[in-house]
């Protein structure tokens, strides 16, 4: 089960893009008209996440299609692609809807935003209180201010949450951690303008996706030992039979005409599942946020088409 009922969030109607463009495909390295402000990489994820693609972006992007219509992301975590691609047209969604809720809150109420982390003090008891408090009953402004406040200043910088759903990381031991970075939540605020953001379960996007759309799935990994687990994300958790159905969803679309890329761990099931009429390619990546020391440090990770 999903943390909540799978719903879709009001997004304001989009902004008509410019009459004047080329074919249906658009090239995936044009900016958008109000976004040329942003210099290339400008926009960086505000949020750490476990298994972010920051530092992956070399690797993903030669396989990534060089015109696609529209760019879909159901598994959208801290966006490091989405932010790389600044693409004209974007679905973004998770089933975290307090993540959901913490987009939304900086596309639409960026300096609000800003203003209520710069009030907030790099302290354990005010960190304490906040992480206790019934935040999904507040606005988006406040669940974006929230979200990213307890992400810059947990432990490791984890989000994880139990069975009921209550966020449950420890204070971090930082010195000076930087609780708001004004200048780049308003460049992501500024590239997420065209891009509708919704809490929706993955498979949602076969409903949606296009031919000549493009996918890319970051799901929570299939654990490569019995002690490691990205299952906390959500309540809900993410077991080896939605594995099954992500890849089966991987595979229809492909059919259809849409272009897939996915990345998962390099564990054998992970291996069994795509090694029919899929590409696997092994490439190296550095873990650092991780709750145990030994799951930090240079592992295997693998990139799907």
């Amino acid at each position: 089960m999903l943390e909540r009922a799978i719903r879709t969030l009001p997004t304001p109607a989009p902004v008509p893009l410019p009459s004047a463009r080329p074919g249906p495909l658009k090239a995936r390295g044009k900016p958008r008209p109000d976004i040329r402000e942003i210099e290339p990489g400008t926009a960086k994820p505000f949020i750490k996440w476990v298994g972010g693609k920051r530092q992956l972006l070399h690797e993903l992007d030669p396989r990534i299609p060089s015109r696609f219509n529209t760019y879909h992301e159901p598994f959208v975590g801290g966006g490091a692609l989405f932010f790389h691609l600044m693409p004209e047209r974007a679905e973004l969604s998770d089933t975290n809807e307090r993540l959901v809720r913490t987009y939304i809150g900086v596309r639409d109420a960026v300096e609000d935003v800003i203003d209520l982390l710069a009030s907030y003090p790099h302290d354990r008891d005010f960190f304490m209180k906040l992480r206790s408090s019934d935040i999904d009953t507040k606005t988006d402004v406040e669940v974006a201010a929230w979200f990213i406040y307890l992400n810059r200043t947990g432990f490791n910088g984890l989000y994880r949450v139990n069975r009921q759903n209550q966020y449950n990381v420890p204070f971090g031991d930082y010195q000076n951690p930087t609780i708001c970075d004004a200048e780049n939540l308003r460049a992501c605020s500024r590239a997420l303008k065209h891009a509708s953001i919704r809490v929706a379960s993955f498979e949602d996007v076969a409903a949606r996706a296009r031919p000549g759309d493009f996918v890319y799935f970051d799901p929570p990994y299939v654990p490569l030992s019995a002690s490691s687990s990205f299952t906390s994300y959500t309540s809900g958790g993410f077991g080896m039979r939605e594995q099954q159905r992500l890849r089966d969803v991987a595979r229809e679309l492909k059919e259809r005409g849409v272009r897939v890329l996915l990345s998962n761990s390099s564990a054998p099931e992970v291996y069994s599942l795509y090694g029919d009429g899929f590409e696997l390619a092994a490439v190296g990546a550095s873990r650092a946020i991780n709750c145990k020391a030994a799951g930090r440090g240079r592992i295997q990770e693998l990139i799907i088409r």
